[in-house]
């Protein structure tokens, strides 16, 4: 007796000309979208056998020979690196050398070797802050790393986070075998008038500053956003709300005025050539050019930053709109006139009705386009928003507190859209969408959106021309 054996169904490829993906599919490679520039971003970050040009010091040191004053948390070539510590290592023997001569002050008052001693005391600060053993306002209390130099020197306390290179742990030991001698406590008024050695400059191979690695950016974001408004200067939700109110303010006059001469333009031959060629015409002259007008005309507030968006938003929205009116079928039109369909009632039942779906479409992605001119709309006039605190930032090179500010902008785009694009399955359940919608779990918890917006759609479009394919269309 025969048994018989019931193959699988075939596999779906993963490559088929205009064939759709299963939803696991789509949603695995969704996240990788995401997960691999984040990947790529964190081993260039973090693995130094790929690409790590610069030197991130933990600790510095100042050189007599030069201006420039490197601090913890610079950067410096690896090229440099080598030169810059030898360049310490060379002024610490010569240090030496001269507590061997006649003159172990070399001709300077005790008052100023005291003073530059304390400097030197200071240097271990950034080491202390990293361990967690002081804050950054405690950063100048000389009598808490004082002791600190103490507590090193002896074995107390060892440095783990960074941890201080075995030739700083003999200099921190030579230097408070003098410090000690003279007070083994710290004493502004009898502190040590004899030159000690400067600690060798340490850090790690890093990215340049331009591209902080994933965990800094967090942090510094992190801190961002908890720090409250002093002052003048407004919280990270304040900017936030300020942005965003500049982008819908402008995006939504923009729709207001250019939507219904969109659908003008695209119903009747007249409003297009009437409208539309200086349309076309004004959109390649760049938006910001008018800032300095726009400043004149609505001053230097929030007006002119909304005007800019509307500028660099309407033009576009005019001509995409006027496009989209057009490519209704016509067949849509021959219908409702043989219906009987008057000229007022194939703009309002047939026109109008029939682009929704795509024109709804067009508002979300040029609602993307308006996020676009945020940042120079935010210079305009007087600075505010994210982009005074990107511009600020920036300009003192602190590009840890810069790039958080430009995924949020990015977040809150990307998060509007997704919603519009759930949502529009939702207020058009007549769409391929539509049907899709009914079984999202996200959208199921989202119907509590008013029904009336969905009835009106439903009542000004005739029951034959529902169910026509061209009103089924995926955007």
């Amino acid at each position: 007796m025969s048994r018989s054996t019931t193959s699988p169904p075939p596999r779906e490829p993963w490559f088929a000309v205009r064939r759709d993906l299963s939803a696991k599919r789509a949603t695995v490679l969704t996240i990788i979208s995401f997960a691999l520039p984040l990947a790529i971003w964190a081993a260039v970050s973090y693995l130094p056998f790929l690409w790590h040009p610069d030197i991130r010091l933990q600790l510095s040191a100042d050189r007599e020979d030069v201006t420039t004053v490197y601090i913890a948390g610079d950067r410096v070539s690896k090229g440099f690196f080598p030169e810059f510590t030898e360049a310490v290592r060379a002024q610490n023997q010569a240090v030496e050398e001269q507590l061997k001569s006649e003159d172990p002050l070399g001709g300077i008052s005790d008052s100023s070797v005291r003073r530059a001693n304390k400097k030197i005391l200071r240097h271990l600060s950034p080491i202390l802050i990293s361990n967690g053993i002081i804050t950054e306002e405690q950063s100048k209390d000389d009598e808490t790393i004082y002791k600190a130099w103490g507590d090193i020197a002896t074995g107390a306390w060892v440095p783990k986070s960074p941890a201080l290179t075995d030739e700083n742990i003999e200099i921190v030991k030579r230097n408070w075998a003098v410090m000690s001698e003279v007070s083994p406590v710290y004493d502004s008024d009898n502190f040590i008038s004899v030159p000690i050695i400067s600690l060798i400059p340490q850090g790690k191979p890093s990215n340049p500053d331009y591209l902080p690695d994933p965990g800094q950016v967090f942090k510094s974001g992190a801190k961002a956003f908890t720090s409250p408004g002093e002052g003048d200067r407004p919280s990270m939700i304040q900017r936030v709300r300020h942005s965003i109110f500049i982008v819908f303010g402008g995006f939504l006059l923009a729709a207001l005025v250019g939507v219904p001469i969109g659908v003008l333009c695209g119903t009747y031959a007249f409003f297009s050539k009437l409208i539309e060629p200086f349309t076309d015409f004004f959109r390649y002259m760049p938006a910001p050019t008018f800032s300095t007008l726009l400043v004149a005309i609505f001053l230097a507030n929030d007006a002119p930053k909304i005007a800019l968006v509307f500028v660099g938003t309407f033009f576009q929205l005019v001509l995409v709109v006027a496009n989209t009116t057009r490519r209704l079928d016509l067949p849509l039109l021959e219908a409702a006139q043989t219906l009987g369909a008057n000229q007022r009632q194939l703009l309002t039942h047939v026109v109008i009705p029939g682009i929704l779906p795509n024109l709804y479409n067009d508002l979300r992605i040029l609602l993307g386009w308006a996020w676009t001119w945020l940042v120079i709309a935010e210079l305009v006039g007087v600075k505010s928003g994210l982009t005074e605190f990107i511009e600020t930032q920036g300009r003192f090179r602190n590009f840890d507190m810069v790039f958080p500010i430009i995924i949020l902008i990015g977040v809150i785009g990307f998060t509007t859209d997704q919603i519009l694009a759930l949502l529009r399955g939702v207020i058009f359940p007549y769409t391929e969408d539509g049907a899709a919608a009914s079984a999202n779990p996200l959208v199921k918890a989202l119907m509590f959106i008013p029904r009336w917006f969905r009835q009106a759609v439903s009542e000004r479009l005739p029951a034959d021309l529902a169910n026509h394919k061209s009103l089924s269309t995926k955007a």
